[in-house]
């Protein structure tokens, strides 16, 4: 008997036809055991953080508070134009939450900074090679962010949108024609890079909590940002 038709024999299988393996409904293997899963290395992570420690939790409302802040704000201000006529100038509206913003941002940076130091190095981390990937993704990471500045310009960073201030056209050119809202994820990039160089495996947690307030708020501001484009169509139409 050939090895083919006794490993076909051994499955209760004919010679020639091949076992079937059950799926589940979502086309996954239905019979993986999870349990054999290696987490080592997320427990390891995992107990070099202190998530009581006051430094994280601050660190922690301050990436949640930023997004949430200004576009509650920023969309308070398309509603009501409050702002602009406080300001008496829907630019210097603009000016002033944009610096509101820089400063909120500031603190953030600060607060994770504090964060990554309070807590232990891991010392899998703490690797030259791991050192040079951080320095590499704070490199892309500043890049993205100062080229998607000079590329939109203040107003058009800073929510100038729901002021009013319209862009003319939308800009497709460098990062914006290799990445999508580039000014978010070289941010994310360059929180990474500190972490992987500071070998701070809290980093990596206060990262990744970064890159879901960023991913969440994108998941409202595209939208609405395409809507009042799509008003001012529709107005020009009209006109």
């Amino acid at each position: 008997m050939k090895d083919s038709d006794t490993a076909a024999v051994r499955n209760n299988n004919p010679p020639g036809k091949s076992q079937s393996v059950p799926l589940d409904c979502c086309g996954g293997l239905n019979n993986v055991d999870y349990s054999e899963m290696d987490l080592t290395p997320m427990k390891e992570l995992l107990k070099h953080i202190d998530f009581h420690d006051s430094s994280f939790c601050i660190a922690v409302i301050a990436i949640i508070f930023n997004p949430l802040f200004w576009n509650v704000v920023a969309r308070w201000e398309h509603r009501t134009r409050r702002i602009s006529r406080l300001f008496g100038s829907p630019y210097l509206a603009c000016y002033c939450l944009g610096f509101v913003i820089i400063l909120l941002n500031v603190y953030r940076s600060h607060s994770m900074t504090v964060a990554m130091k309070a807590q232990a190095r891991w010392e899998v981390m703490d690797r030259t090679d791991v050192f040079y990937t951080g320095v590499a993704f704070m490199v892309v990471g500043t890049l993205l962010v100062v080229s998607s500045f000079l590329a939109l310009g203040f107003t058009g960073t800073f929510l100038g949108d729901y002021f009013g201030i319209l862009m003319d056209e939308k800009v497709t050119g460098f990062p914006f024609n290799i990445i999508e809202n580039p000014m978010y994820w070289g941010s994310t990039a360059n929180y990474l890079g500190l972490a992987l160089i500071g070998a701070s495996p809290v980093g990596l947690v206060l990262t990744a909590i970064v890159a879901v307030a960023y991913k969440v708020a994108l998941s409202f501001e595209g939208p609405f940002t395409e809507q009042i484009y799509q008003e001012r169509s529709q107005r020009h139409k009209h006109d």
